[in-house]
């Protein structure tokens, strides 16, 4: 059995374990330990101060000698809560589980098993407990601090999660712990889950953690954990007030130097990391973010300036990482999970055109059948090339799980929309159904006047065959007047004019591309069924034709069929674009980033709003970066797949000027806007559709309602307070960060929503919330399903490459 002796301090105490075989067996189904712990090893907690981002006049406290005086006695180690009293203070422990990586190399393991032995002679991991009260000798918060004890870690049902513990004797007085410091004294970082305190009246206190902790080679300072508590910052425990400071304060960094991977350090800088123009001078990108391309906020990196343009950042290109703060990198599981579909949508789910540069066969789509070849029969890659792509770095290591290589065989899944209804493309009613319940239904809008009129002066807006007229509309709604159309709202517009009419000429500079700004008129019948009626495709005016543009509607031979079924894919080549330079990539992906930011910059990890957000925002930074290393950058996916080409990210720029409002982010905000609902207090939402059968609008109107009346329960329960919203500094210097800073150009813009009331809060953060999860869902996962097969779209437009 156990020959135990303990020597009991408030401060100090030694715990000598004599293990015989009899005693492993005995212990092996106690309450903390399952390992061998060798004879004569000692679990120690003495007081002191493990270097943290704490206050600096923090000292270590000093025991009086009566405290001190080191009396004995025979007693249990904590195998239940009522064994916890010592005479001099109380018995704790902290359990620590750590997780390793699911797919070590022998050198890990190597390494795991070094861990384990620094860590059992205490020398690999520190922790200090402070309290929640104040200790009146040093103004800061009572703390203990022990090391992290045991041979072998005790083991847990997952094989890739491990716990340690380390013991610790607090005085009476203590009270509960708030926050740990733990300092990492291994050469490399270690993945933290959690830290769970036994021990104390109040039952085990959880201090949630999954994170990164860094090696003190790399940063000599602690990670502060805090209690799973939220708090306010006015009512923040005494003994942690100085800790939820310093912490914030560790986050923003001083915006020098470059981020190394370990940093933690979230902060702005302007999209200028977009080109390369050492690399080629076709490469070089204008910086966004500033009067003439505004634009949100990204991540700083701080990377050196290019060698021919000082304003722009150099590029890291893969397979190196860009900086993104460590918590925000992909976990382990995520990372392979994201890979495995950048993958499939980069070669399994690929648009042929990609996929030809993968076969130096050309594959030339002289008929519509031999683009069903690629979804039916597949095609067949040469060995060389085979062997050259399995090579290649960045596909290399998920080929197999896409290719045969018995075969070399490659296979497009086929959409679900054609598997459905192999003509599906070709119908006027797909066409229109998608623009309610497609991959981007957030731009079609009820048309309230008519744009183009025939008694405009002919000189100057063409002859009427050149222009959208009332006789043309009224002809296609046989014989329905436009204004009677318009009073009873069937009259919808897909307008892509005003935003792309300043970039076609530039566009059309471009080899193998052919653009137009579009407008399309859908008419809403008596059937409640929606239906294109007429397309104007426009170019800019030009000395010789001030008016260039035409008119196209449904024809009765079969060139004008044809032509009518080119100019509607003229329209899905704009809707491409816009789709995912602007609704997808601006603003779910970038505009969010800069709440990230500043949510981890202002609002503790204690406060509630952190809590609610930050399960939205999560990898986020991480995907962000990931696009501008390979998507939106000079010369990724985005140019090479879509019509704007090089100006991508110009239009995307003058779209985030001219068009993006934070207060019209809301849904009801939007539909209302577009007139798509009108305002009804006596709906849920307090609008009602126009168009019933709008399943983006019916069905996201539900998911805003859960949304809204969770956050608005949420925000009740912690600001139940007259003026808790204004009195609140972190959540007043948060809001006050993403308007000024995270939207710098657009921050003197009226329509920002105060932040002075409950509703105020609750209607911000619904919108967010909305953006990261129901927005950003309903625009991002039918890519593949609605543009994955060329008869959906025109060539360069008709995948949504990279799904995020």
């Amino acid at each position: 059995m156990y020959a135990m002796k303990r020597v009991c301090s408030p401060f100090k105490s030694e715990l000598t374990f004599r293990l015989t075989t009899a005693t492993s067996r005995a212990w092996k189904d106690g309450f903390f330990w399952k390992t061998r712990v060798p004879s004569g090893s000692k679990v120690s907690c003495t007081p002191g101060s493990i270097r943290a981002v704490i206050s600096s006049d923090d000292k270590a406290l000093e025991p009086s000698s009566k405290e001190a005086s080191n009396k004995e006695v025979d007693e249990t180690v904590l195998s239940s809560s009522s064994d916890k009293l010592g005479k001099g203070g109380i018995d704790v422990r902290a359990v620590i589980t750590i997780r390793k990586k699911i797919k070590e190399k022998i050198n890990d393991k190597i390494e795991d098993q070094w861990e384990y032995f620094v860590n059992g002679i205490g020398k690999g991991i520190l922790i200090q407990l402070v309290s929640e009260e104040i200790d009146p000798e040093t103004n800061s918060g009572k703390s203990v601090q022990a090391s992290v004890r045991g041979w072998l870690p005790k083991p847990s049902n997952n094989e890739h999660i491990i716990e340690y513990a380390a013991d610790f004797t607090v005085p009476f007085d203590f009270g509960n712990p708030g926050a740990v410091l733990v300092a990492n004294l291994h050469g490399k970082e270690f993945y933290l889950m959690e830290i769970v305190v036994h021990g104390f009246d109040a039952g085990p206190i959880f201090f949630p953690a999954n994170t990164w902790i860094h090696s003190s080679k790399d940063n000599p300072d602690s990670r502060i954990i805090f209690r799973n508590q939220a708090y306010l910052p006015s009512r923040t425990p005494p003994g942690i007030k100085d800790l939820r400071r310093e912490d914030l304060l560790s986050l923003r960094g001083n915006g020098k130097g470059e981020r190394k991977p370990h940093d933690r350090i979230y902060d702005y800088a302007l999209y200028n990391d977009l080109g390369n123009p050492d690399k080629d001078d076709e490469l070089a990108r204008p910086v966004l973010g500033g009067e003439k391309w505004p634009y949100p906020r990204r991540c700083r990196t701080g990377r050196p300036p290019t060698k021919k343009d000082p304003k722009c950042e150099t590029r890291i290109e893969k397979p190196h990482p860009v900086y993104v703060p460590r918590d925000e990198t992909f976990e382990e599981i995520k990372r392979n999970t994201f890979s495995t579909g950048r993958l499939k949508a980069l070669l399994h789910n690929l648009i042929p055109a990609i996929a030809a540069t993968l076969s130096s066969s050309d594959i030339p789509f002289t008929c519509f059948s031999e683009i069903d070849k690629l979804y039916n029969d597949g095609f067949i890659l040469k060995t060389e090339e085979l062997s050259e792509i399995v090579q290649n770095p960045f596909l290399g290591n998920f080929m197999k799980r896409v290719l045969s290589v018995s075969e070399r065989l490659l296979v497009y899944d086929i959409p679900a929309v054609i598997k459905r209804d192999r003509f599906a493309w070709l119908r006027d009613s797909e066409f229109a159904r998608q623009t309610l319940a497609g991959v981007n239904p957030v731009n079609i809008e009820i048309l309230k006047e008519f744009p183009i009129l025939s008694k405009l002066d002919p000189a100057v807006y063409g002859p009427p065959e050149s222009a959208i007229t009332e006789e043309l509309i009224e002809h296609e709604l046989h014989g329905m007047s436009v204004e009677k159309a318009i009073e009873e709202k069937r009259l919808f517009i897909l307008d892509y004019h005003d935003m792309l009419l300043p970039f076609i000429e530039k566009m059309n500079s471009l080899p193998g591309r052919k653009a137009y700004a579009s407008r399309t008129v859908f008419f809403y019948d008596q059937t409640s069924i929606l239906r294109p009626i007429v397309i104007e495709l426009s170019l800019p005016p030009s000395p010789s034709s001030p008016c260039n543009k035409h008119v196209y509607i449904h024809g009765h031979d079969a060139t004008a069929h044809w032509i009518w079924k080119l100019a509607k894919a003229h329209v899905c080549s704009n809707d491409a674009g816009v789709h995912q330079l602007v609704n997808h990539w601006l603003r779910t992906h970038a505009c969010m980033e800069t709440y990230l930011i500043a949510t981890h910059r202002q609002l503790s990890a204690m406060h509630p709003i952190y809590k609610l957000l930050h399960p939205h925002t999560r990898y986020t930074l991480e995907i962000n970066a990931l696009a501008r290393q390979s998507l939106i950058n000079g010369g990724g996916i985005i140019e090479a797949c879509f019509s704007p080409g090089k100006y991508a990210m110009e239009i995307s720029s003058a779209a985030y000027k001219n068009m993006w409002r934070f207060d019209m982010e809301a849904l009801p905000a939007d539909l209302v806007r577009r007139g798509m609902a009108v305002e009804d207090p006596s709906m849920p939402c307090g609008v009602r559709l126009v168009i019933e059968d709008y399943p983006y609008a019916s069905d996201g109107l539900l998911i805003w309602s859960a949304i809204k009346e969770y956050v608005e329960s949420y925000v009740d329960h912690f600001y139940s307070e007259p003026n808790s919203v204004t009195s609140d500094i972190e959540l007043q210097a948060w809001w006050n960060e993403i308007k000024n800073k995270g939207h710098f150009d657009k921050r003197s813009e009226p329509w920002w929503p105060k932040l002075d009331t409950k509703e105020d809060l609750s209607g911000i953060l619904t919108t967010m919330i909305w953006i990261a999860s129901g927005q950003h869902a309903a625009i991002n996962f039918g890519q593949y399903p609605f543009g994955g097969n060329t008869r959906l779209s025109v060539p360069k437009d008709f995948i949504r490459a990279l799904c995020m």
